[in-house]
């Protein structure tokens, strides 16, 4: 046996809070005095000239503002921090071009967090097998639900312990953020059969071996359209479709520039813990096919997909129209509630726990080659959900999806793979690997 190898892995784990009236209306002011921080700084960074923008000083306009300002008293002074690093860290982003630039939080269109960047400060304490209880700076204890084993206690030491958490609050509450620190052993490399996929919409995951996941939603309705509410039953449909009515009929009597009433503000939030539930379920069933895959299977094939690109809209300007707008604009939404990014985010880091590979292949033209004979013929792919080779020679079909998967797993076995450097992918072949049909 060889020499075992150690490695610190970071991750998070999130769980649901169980909070009394008084204490949701603690965290709501400390998330609202964040958010009300973050467009002070923005606004600061927008009048102060480039030469003078740095840290320092931003730090101590900062420090100004909870002096003079009493309801910031509210917010943690770390937490205050925490809000500007993670400021300077969005433009840090934007610089290197992982993200947009920093804008204005609204207050009803933004998600309330609040960050706890020392974990010292959370005294973790396990109740019994459920639950547990969290300190959470000016609110006090709290309740939050146990749902696995977490470096407390007896268990923490340097390397295995929480550096921090982050209060967030979506559609069904608030939930804590657990940031983790732990020292496993390095998985010995899997050797495993080889797969390709291919992400989806009318299949949302087809492998090129045939053992397809498909979550058994349709993502279109009978007249066509795309199901943005696939993830819920009919019953929650139905009480969905009710509440947007009636959003739609108390937003009627809003007149221009007058503040929305607090009946309208409720219905909205049921309407968000519906779609919040359904959110939920499609990241289960993320986590769980992804989960499976990492551990079936020892290569993992994907696609360099350029997601953005892929989701534009098609209207075009005035001068220049776009054509079949509509149509287009159901495949991006449909494109967009599979999540074909965060599938590949989950795989990258599932396949390195597991001991197993993912690697990623040019996109092009991969659901227009026939997988059978290698060509590309006209006219092979005007069903979209099936594949007709038009070469007179060949003439193979099947589901166009496996198809394309069959063509994503031949690339990497001919060694054409991509290999990001420098915010862009480049394709090389790699030496040493034996040519080889997909099938």
């Amino acid at each position: 046996m060889g020499e075992l190898v150690w490695e610190k892995r970071q991750f998070g784990h999130r769980a649901r809070l169980a909070l009394t009236p008084a204490q949701v209306r603690l965290m709501d002011d400390q998330a609202h005095a964040a958010r009300a921080m973050w467009n002070q700084l923005h606004d600061l960074w927008q009048m102060t000239p480039k030469c003078q923008r740095a840290l320092t000083r931003m730090d101590q306009a900062l420090r100004q503002a909870r002096k003079e300002i009493d309801w910031y008293g509210v917010l943690p002074a770390q937490a205050a921090q925490a809000v500007l690093k993670t400021y300077f860290q969005a433009w840090r982003n934007c610089w290197d071009r992982r993200a947009d630039e920093p804008n204005f939080k609204a207050r009803f269109r933004t998600a309330l967090s609040v960050d706890i960047p020392q974990g010292r400060d959370l005294q973790i304490k396990r109740v019994h097998r459920r639950w547990g209880m969290v300190n959470i700076p000016k609110v006090g204890r709290v309740w939050f639900r146990w749902t696995r084993d977490l470096p407390v206690g007896k268990l923490a030491d340097r390397e295995n312990r929480i550096t921090g958490a982050r209060l967030v609050k979506d559609g069904l509450g608030w939930h804590i953020a657990f940031r983790v620190q732990t020292l496993e052993s390095k998985p010995e490399p899997h050797q495993g059969p080889e797969v390709g996929i291919d992400a989806g919409v009318n299949l949302p995951l087809a492998l090129s071996d045939g053992n397809h996941q498909d979550h058994g939603r349709p993502p279109r309705l009978p007249d066509g359209t795309a199901d943005r509410d696939k993830w819920l039953n009919p019953d929650e449909k139905a009480k969905l479709l009710r509440l947007e009515q009636r959003a739609a009929h108390r937003k009627s009597f809003r007149k221009s520039k007058e503040r929305s009433s607090n009946r309208l503000h409720a219905t909205y939030d049921q309407i968000k813990q519906l779609r919040a539930r359904a959110t939920r379920r499609a990241t289960d069933w993320q986590h769980k096919t992804t989960t499976a895959i990492a551990k079936q299977y020892g290569t993992v094939v994907v696609e360099q997909l350029q997601i953005t690109n892929m989701v534009k809209s098609a209207k075009g300007t005035i001068e220049n129209p776009g054509k079949n707008v509509a149509q287009k604009s159901g495949l991006n939404r449909s494109i967009s509630q599979e999540a074909w990014g965060r599938t590949v985010t989950l795989l990258t880091y599932k396949t390195a726990r597991n001991g197993r590979t993912l690697v990623k292949v040019p996109a092009p033209n991969t659901s227009l080659r026939c997988s059978a004979c290698g060509f590309i013929t006209p006219g092979s792919r005007e069903d979209q959900a099936t594949f007709v080779c038009k070469n007179p020679a060949c003439g193979w079909s099947a589901n166009a999806d496996w198809n394309a998967a069959r063509n994503v797993l031949h690339l990497y076995r001919i060694g054409l793979v991509t290999i990001p450097a420098a915010g862009r992918a480049v394709v090389r072949r790699t030496r040493g690997v034996k040519p080889a049909a997909a099938r």
